[in-house]
């Protein structure tokens, strides 16, 4: 059953975080820092791959979403990764219905009503992922006035660190919204891969016993055999079909519909579906694929809608 064992207090990422090997990596990242888009992401993504991309001739998933980064320059973008403002977008395409209720958006938390924000609630920069809080009493509150993440959170560059153009038009801002709750816990989450509308496939992101794990699924939910190894363990159990599958699958459909590629994230009980967030740029497109072919099967389902100059 979905929900964890315990309360989970922060929105951890699933990468791995102070490893060695991460601490050498942003070191690297610090020292090419001052360098154009172009040859940072070629010098990222050979740090992280193992390889070079070929962005301006892209065959792989992960090369494709370097080249959007660089020559994708469609305006709803910043919309859409906008945590806040997307949340317009999914009622204009899909009703208010799926979308997550706001209690506040602002920049300084000492600005906030409290007594309008009914908990468990969470709060996170609507410009750049893996942070937040969870507030389940009033003492997750206290302790986040105390130690007040807003300015740091208010600062980061998002668009800068892995040169996702998107986020360069979005204005940070702090968001408090509604926590999902399925039996006292957070619930899991279901990443939709569409192109043009179609689903590809499903990542599921769940806890068991505390423990993250990540596994994809087919849309007609038979396990597919591919993972990350530098996000979360593949998980080697199978995962219940959600019950409201096909209401989720229709609902990606609609919202990926006109666009190249797009990821829509999803939660779901057996009684509503709610969109999390839309995602143009999955792992900064560095994402390293086990078996690696899939990398390359991904990259084939996606027709660019947008051009790469000639050139470049």
């Amino acid at each position: 059953m979905q929900g964890p064992d315990r309360k989970e207090t922060f929105l951890v990422p699933g990468y791995q975080g102070r490893t060695f090997k991460e601490m050498f990596r942003h070191l690297v990242w610090r020292l090419i820092d001052p360098l154009p888009d172009k040859p940072y992401l070629k010098l990222k993504y050979w740090v992280i791959k193992g390889e070079w991309p070929d962005i301006d001739h892209p065959r792989t998933f992960c090369e494709k979403v370097q080249a959007r980064k660089l020559y994708d320059r469609n305006p709803l973008y910043a919309q859409l990764v906008d945590k806040a403002a997307v949340k317009d977008h999914i009622a204009r395409v899909a009703g208010e219905a799926y979308v997550t209720p706001t209690y506040w958006v602002g920049t300084d938390l000492a600005a906030v009503d409290w007594e309008r924000v009914r908990l468990p609630a969470v709060v996170k920069p609507t410009h750049a992922s893996a942070q937040g809080r969870f507030l389940y009493e009033a003492g997750d509150i206290d302790r986040l006035l105390a130690e007040n993440p807003a300015p740091a959170w208010l600062a980061l560059d998002h668009a800068h660190y892995n040169r996702e153009w998107a986020y360069a038009g979005v204005k940070p801002q702090i968001l408090i919204e509604a926590m999902l709750v399925i039996g006292g816990g957070v619930p899991w989450d279901y990443r939709f891969f569409t192109f043009d509308g179609t689903v590809s496939h499903i990542e599921v992101n769940l806890r068991i016993d505390g423990k993250g794990f990540a596994c994809h699924y087919s849309p007609d939910w038979v396990k597919l055999p591919f993972y990350d190894p530098d996000y979360l363990p593949f998980y080697p159990g199978e995962v219940e079909r959600p019950k409201r599958l096909d209401e989720m699958m229709a609902l990606a459909r609609t919202i990926g519909q006109g666009f190249d590629f797009l990821r829509i994230d999803l939660y779901a009980s057996d009684d509503w579906v709610r969109v999390g967030e839309l995602t143009l740029y999955p792992g900064g497109g560095f994402e390293r694929f086990d078996p690696p072919q899939y990398d390359r099967l991904l990259g084939d389902k996606w027709t660019l809608g947008f051009t790469i100059p000639a050139g470049r």
